[in-house]
This record gives C-alpha cells, structure tokens and sequence, in this order.
C-alpha cells in the first residue's frame, strides 16, 4: 500500500494525535487532506465532492469529541472519508471499495470509530437518539454526535428523530448539520428554501463574523455557553431563519458557523457538548471546495467519480459504453412528448436516475422530492388518481424504504404508477447497502403488481412503453449499473416467452429461464451445456411476473427447469416460479441460482458473481451434475438420446 506523504499527515494516524497539533497547524493539515483525497479518490473512484466539503468540520469534530466514547454517526456515510483518514486509515486508501479493501462507508468491521455502517440517508439522528439514551441511562461518559448533511435533513426520519430528541432535555447529543445546499444537485424544498435563505442574505457574512467572535468569547460552562450565543443573536431574527425553525421543535441552535473555519467549529462544538441537552450546531459548507474542477461542476460537484484526472477532473479513458440508464432517459422523453399524462419523479437524484434530460424537455412534469422515497411514493398515488400516469425512478436499493407506500398507497388503490429502478442486482463497490439485491423478492408480495427486467435496450424500450399505458396497477421495470449488451434476439417466441437458444435432445432436458442483465450469462450457460450434449432451452419470459403460463407449459416438457437471477435467491422470481409449477401439480424440479441471502461485500461484479458461483462455468457444471444425478435414476429408455 502506498502511505501516505511526509508532513503533517502523516503524523496524524488517530484523533490523539490530531488533538496535539497547535491550532495555527491546522489549515496544513486541511490542504494535506485535500490533495490526499484528490490524488487517491481519482484513482479509485468514490465520493470526492461530499468529503472536500467536510475536511474542516471532520478535523474539528475530531479535536472536540474523544471518539470512540464519544459515538460518531454518519449521515449519510459517503461524508466519512476524512474521518477514515483521522483514525488511523491512511495506507488503506489505494484499496478504496475495491474487494477486500476499505469500503466507502464507515464499517464497524474496520474500526473501532466507525459505530454505524451508514449509507441511506436520513438515518443518522435515530441511531443518535437511541445511542444517547442508552449512555444516558447508563450512566456512561459520552456524548453523541450525529454528522448530518448532503441533503438528508429533506426525508421525513430525519424529523421524526428531532421531534423525539427535542423531547429529552438531558440527552447527549450534538446534531452537526453539514449545510452545503445539496444532496447529489441542489437540495430542494421547502427546508431548503428556509436556509439558502440565510445563505444569501446581504448580511450573510456579517452574521457569520459576528457568531465566531461570540463563540471565541463564550465560557465552557455548559448552559452558560449557550446563553451568550443565544444572546449574540438577539436582533439579527430575520437573518437567523433557522434559529426560529429549530427552536420551535424545543432545540437549542447554534450557527450559522463557517464549516470551512476549524477553530470556529471546533469551538463551537466544544460548547455544544458541555450543554448537557441536545444541540444543533449548524454549519455552511460548498461541496467539492479546494477542488477547482469540483467547484466548477455545477451538476453535482463530483459527487461521486470514477477515475479522473486529478488535476482537470476529467474521466479517464475512452467514453464509456452506452448504459440502461442513458437508454431510459432517451425513450422517456419520447414516450413523453406522444402522452402528457405522463410525469417524473425523483428523490433527489435526477441525473443519476436520467431524469435530466426529461426535465429539460418539460419541466413542469418533473418532481424532485428530496430523500424521500415514502413521500414520492404516495405523491404518485396521488397523481395517479389525478388522472396522470408518473414515472417514479429510483436506485433499487432505496425502494426498500417506500415499499409500504407501494403496497397499500399504491397497489392496494390499483394506481398506474411506473417505477424505475437503477442499480438493480450487484451493483460493485458500493457494498450491501447500495447492491439492488432485495427488489424482486420483495415485488412478489403486492398484488397485481407487473414486473419487467429486460435483458437489452430494445426490451426496456418496449416494456416502457407497454408499462406507461397500464392504469389500474403497478408497473416496475428494473435493470442493471452494467453496461447494455448487444440486442440479443428471440429464435422464437412462445406465447409471450422469447426463446434464444435450442440445443435439442430427445426428450428435452433443461429449460434454463434467465431474468435481466442475467440472460447474457444464461446463453453462455446453454452453449456450455449443449457442448456437453445436454439439451437445454434458453428463455427470457421479460415480464417476471405475473408469472407467464407459457412457463408452466414449457417446464413439464423438460426434465429440469434452472432460473438465473441476480436478485436474492430467498423469494426470487425463481422460487415464485417452483411454487406456481407445485401449485399447478407439475413435477419437474427446479434448480434455483441467484444472490446468496447475505450482506454482500464490496467488488467489481465479475468477482462478486465468482463469489457467488453464477459466474457461467459454475452453473453450467452443477447443471451438469444435476442431469447426471438424474439420468442415474432413469432406465436405458428413459435416458436422453444426444
């Protein structure tokens, strides 16, 4: 592993070592960190913008808390770079999300200060909350310090967490809010609007002078602390919205602080824990700051990257293949222009979902909610009663969080909603929160809900299309982070199902059904199988459910039914598809292989699927060995005949 350069840094492998530098030392050490993450995240790929945004605070909150007993949260945890940095992670960072290596979100499995493994947002100020109680009750040292920002103050968690800890007036607990106006692209709502107001009052930076030299003059004496802050205010109400918005939930505020000015911070975090209650301690930042090309980038402020040049930001290597993702954004629009009823919404990721290029073309048909996929959920329903037809584009992974919302507010009301989804089966380094693992299995629960995972570009075109004209039901197309492999045709096509390979024997022996981004590794496993002599039909029904009878009938001519699936294999569509052969009194048995039902780790797809055995060598033998286990029953006349 490559260490990290001498000077500052390098002296600094954990927070007792940060606490000893002299505070003039301290903007070294911000620059030092700066170019470490530049020069590091531009050869790994990650989240750069969000942790050049937070250099500052992380160094200060690391000076004021005396973590681990002092619990850290993150919200959400791609914030956590420079915290990994402080803590001793330094030498790990040429490995960063790449298997086996550092995640790219806290991990209590790496270390000792990582207490959440942290990556949906809005989370953060309920771990808090039962993490402060449990001190409080207790009766152990510790303060919390729950890390709030990129946008996660818009899900609705987020405010039921502070209504209860505004409750307990004893509770040890600091809120840190990370105040820099986004999440992937400007935040948006009503909240937002409340702050940016602040951040764009003419007296702006009069406020913020005048709340550092209150803070520099305030004893550390706990209430006392408060009050003086409290007092330095007075008078400046209509410049301070968000001292109104925090205090009518019974919370003590203190900010807007600098988030760029570690002495100010640090201060300020120093008097908010000697409070004895909970404290919001509010702080403005600019995202991807000290990076030029970040600043610069007014899309997202490199949010996340993949390989760049560290000094341009420009990504490195040819242009990439042509993704699902660019392929909805284009057929959206299309399918957009021809029916007015149709309309977006997203939860604060509209470039990341393709939205953009929707919203460019009609702008008033686009909704940004924020974080808040239950909140986008039910709005749909409730545009679907209006007479629209919304399109709901989501990462898969983040359905989980609104999937009440589409069971009852939705399904259970039979509204025409379409939803995305991204990101859908192993999605690489993001890890077992970001993996859009869970989608399927959990889609076989709703009732009349229609599901489509299209194994090319033509196939997502046309389920599209099919799904924005079904009114009286859910409809969900998902689809991969990969690459769109080559249109791969139908050799025939079975009342609905697309047959792409035959290699016939007599009788048939395995009907391999292949869902999505796994049907390319499905034919791979066909053609091994047919090198072996075995018979075996390939079948991509497109529409997983409901489930085609059409499959049905193709399963009692085989000796084996095999579905391939990159979904979790517990209550996927392949054990949908062995329950409705034993409902309908079909014997064939059927070999399942999808998503072991764990938390999987971080790596390139290839190793994951390896890992997983559905890499097209490891299902083709155990079919192998299934079809021998089975021949061995059967006498010479019922044996195939190659």
């Amino acid at each position: 592993m490559v260490p990290a350069p001498d000077g500052l840094l390098r002296q600094v492998q954990s927070p007792g070592d940060l606490k000893a530098l002299a505070p003039e030392q301290l903007p070294q050490l911000a620059a030092e960190i700066r170019t470490f993450l530049i020069e590091n995240v531009s050869r790994t790929g990650g989240h750069l913008g969000p942790n050049l945004g937070v250099v500052e605070l992380t160094i200060a909150l690391h000076r004021a808390f005396d973590s681990p007993t002092d619990p850290i949260v993150f919200d959400t945890g791609h914030q956590s770079y420079v915290h990994k940095i402080l803590t001793g992670r330094q030498d790990a960072f040429p490995s960063l999300r790449q298997k086996g290596g550092l995640t790219g979100y806290p991990s209590p499995a790496e270390s000792e200060h990582d207490w959440v493994e942290n990556s949906h947002a809005s989370t953060a100020l309920s771990y808090a909350d039962g993490l402060a109680k449990a001190i409080r009750l207790q009766h152990r040292p510790g303060t919390v310090l729950a890390f709030v920002g990129d946008g996660s103050l818009t899900g609705g968690m987020a405010w039921e967490a502070l209504n209860n800890i505004a409750e307990t007036t004893d509770l040890p607990l600091v809120v840190l809010v990370n105040d820099n106006g986004r999440s992937y692209t400007p935040t948006v709502g009503g909240l937002a609007r409340h702050l940016t107001s602040l951040r764009t009052h003419r007296r702006y930076e009069q406020v913020l002078d005048l709340v550092k030299r209150g803070v520099s003059k305030a004893p550390v004496v706990g209430s006392t602390a408060y009050d003086v802050l409290h007092g330095v205010k007075s008078g400046l109400k209509d410049v301070l919205a968000p001292q109104g918005l925090f205090a009518d939930l019974g919370l003590k505020y203190v900010g807007p602080i600098d988030g760029h000015d570690t002495e100010a911070v640090e201060q300020a975090l120093v008097h908010a824990k000697q409070f004895g209650g909970p404290v919001l301690v509010h702080c403005l930042t600019r995202k991807g700051n000290g990076f030029e090309a970040a600043e610069a980038h007014e899309e997202d402020r490199f949010h996340a990257v993949g390989k760049i040049d560290a000094v341009t930001g420009r990504p490195l290597g040819a242009p990439g293949p042509l993704t699902w993702t660019e392929v909805f954004s284009d057929e959206l629009v299309r399918i957009g222009a021809r029916d007015e009823r149709i309309v977006a919404i997203t939860a604060a990721m509209t470039y990341p979902t393709g939205l953009h290029k929707f919203a460019a073309a009609f702008p008033d048909r686009v909704f940004d909610v924020g974080i808040a996929e239950q909140h986008a959920v039910t709005s749909a329903a409730g545009l679907a009663m209006g007479g629209l037809h919304p399109v709901v584009a989501l990462y898969a992974t983040f359905l989980n969080r609104a999937f009440d919302q589409l069971l009852l507010d939705v399904a259970l009301h039979r509204c025409g909603v379409t939803f995305v989804l991204d990101r859908a089966g192993v999605t690489g380094p993001d890890g077992p929160s970001h993996h859009g693992m869970w989608d399927m299995s959990l889609l076989q629960l709703v009732p009349g809900l229609r599901l489509a995972a299209p194994r090319d570009a033509t196939r997502l075109r046309e389920a599209l299309d099919v799904a924005s004209q079904v009114d009286d039901a859910p409809t969900v197309i998902r689809y991969s982070k990969e690459a769109v492999p080559a249109d791969i045709p139908a050799v025939d096509v079975v009342d609905g199902v697309d047959v792409l390979l035959r290699a016939e024997t007599e009788p048939p022996q395995v009907l391999l059904v292949a869902f999505g981004q796994m049907v390319g590794t499905a034919l791979e496993v066909g053609r091994r199988l047919s090198d072996h002599g075995v018979g075996v039909t390939v079948v991509d029904p497109v529409w997983a459910l409901p489930v085609n009878p059409a499959l049905l009938r193709l399963a009692t001519a085989h000796q084996l039914v095999v579905t391939v699936e990159d979904n979790g294999i517990v209550g996927g569509c392949g054990a949908r598809l062995a329950q409705e052969l034993r409902l309908a009194g079909i014997l064939t048995p059927l070999r399942e292989f999808g998503i072991a039902q764990e938390f999987l780790e971080h790596g390139t797809r290839s190793e994951l699927l390896t890992q997983l055995g559905l890499a097209p060598q490891d299902i083709a033998r155990t079919v192998v060995e299934t079809i021998v286990a089975q021949e061995s029953t059967l006498s010479p006349e019922q044996a195939p005949r190659r």
